[in-house]
């Protein structure tokens, strides 16, 4: 138990340390090849600001999860495990590229589909998708809707300093806490490692998350944001299986919906009041949940510090429903969250927000 805490420790200061000693040059190189993001009206920032905060945040991911395979016995490049970080690159290869040069969004959601896939066939069975909801035709097409759609979240939801950096970090903290609650005998090496990568994930976010603060100096990118969906989404599906299993109840499929709310929550405003209004809901804009909190409270900093309390009572809430297993309790409590979000949101639908020209009805 000693090692096992002390290997937690240095895979999470670790990744800390990588991300925060790697991100200055990966400023420097951003801007020595000019990949910045330049100021639009649809944008916050004033000035061009490097682009590439994506590649240190995986760089730090990806080399930590290979340090602890290395260096542990028992843990191996087995498929998952490759599969797992054959995603993670194929994402971030595919967002730099978006970043770069710009994708059309079919190829792109074709993308994001064929990481989907890879993790989903080296991670599981063809009888355990199966047993998952009853049938592989239901199965497949959910959980593929589940990690498009948060990789999509995640790319909705960065659009201010710091925001899905300090959310990341604080709903890998969660993954991490789940995993420690979820040992048991039978299954605490697969836990350990679940535990482990999640530090690595919240290590690498929050040794970002000083450059990406407000004022930020770097952006995550496309690359970045749906690398975190991607992993948000991935360690979603394998939360739900592990809480189904323990509690032999699918209805614990509930807790990664629980757990990743919020980011269910701004897509789904966004994509209610841009479809109501008559607008195209992938057109970027100043009308997510952030912006109007943001207009509200005046300070881009409070804005993200609310984010991320309201992320701390998710996971709070989340751990603590899975530890008591209680399936009324988790109903429950998803539920109040529901409701929390529809007034939340009906209450930010409120808030005055700034539609460019081109998006305004009859245009």
């Amino acid at each position: 138990m000693n090692f096992r805490i002390y290997e937690y420790l240095s895979v999470f200061i670790m990744s800390w340390l990588f991300v925060y000693g790697l991100t200055p040059f990966i400023i420097k190189l951003a801007n020595k090849i000019n990949f910045v993001d330049k100021p639009e009206a649809r944008k916050m920032h004033l000035k061009s600001v490097p682009l590439m905060g994506g590649l240190s945040v995986a760089l730090g991911f990806i080399l930590l999860c290979v340090y602890d395979v290395v260096i542990s016995p028992g843990r191996y490049f087995d498929a998952p495990m490759l599969g797992y970080l054959a995603g993670s690159v194929l994402i971030v290869f595919i967002g730099i590229i978006d970043d770069r040069r710009g994708m059309k969004p079919l190829i792109k959601l074709g993308g994001q589909i064929l990481v989907s896939l890879t993790f989903i066939f080296t991670n599981f069975t063809f009888p355990e998708l199966q047993r998952m909801f009853g049938s592989i035709y239901v199965t497949l097409p959910l959980l593929l809707l589940w990690m498009v759609g948060l990789m999509n979240a995640m790319n909705f939801l960065d659009n201010m300093d710091g925001i899905i950096s300090g959310m990341a970090g604080i709903l890998g903290l969660g993954f991490f806490a789940f995993a420690l609650t979820n040992a048991t005998s039978s299954n605490q090496n697969a836990m350990a490692l679940i535990a482990l990568i999640s530090l690595s994930f919240a290590g690498s976010t929050f040794g970002f998350l000083p450059y990406n603060f407000n004022p930020a100096k770097i952006f995550l990118g496309d690359a970045g944001s749906m690398f975190i969906g991607y992993f948000l989404s991935s360690m979603g599906i394998l939360m739900a299986q592990y809480a189904g299993i323990k509690y032999n109840d699918k209805f614990f499929y509930l807790m990664p919906v629980l757990l990743l709310s919020y980011a269910i929550f701004d897509i789904s405003l966004v994509s209610f009041t841009r479809k109501r209004d008559g607008r195209h809901v992938m057109q970027g804009g100043k009308d997510h949940s952030t912006h109007r909190i943001n207009t509200v409270l005046g300070s881009v900093r409070v804005t993200a510090a609310i984010i991320y309390t309201i992320n701390v009572l998710i996971v709070l809430t989340s751990i603590m429903v899975f530890r008591i297993g209680s399936r009324e309790l988790l109903i429950f409590s998803t539920m109040l969250f529901a409701i929390f979000f529809l007034i939340f949101g009906h209450k930010l639908d409120q808030v005055p927000i700034v539609i460019p020209a081109n998006q305004k009805k009859g245009k």
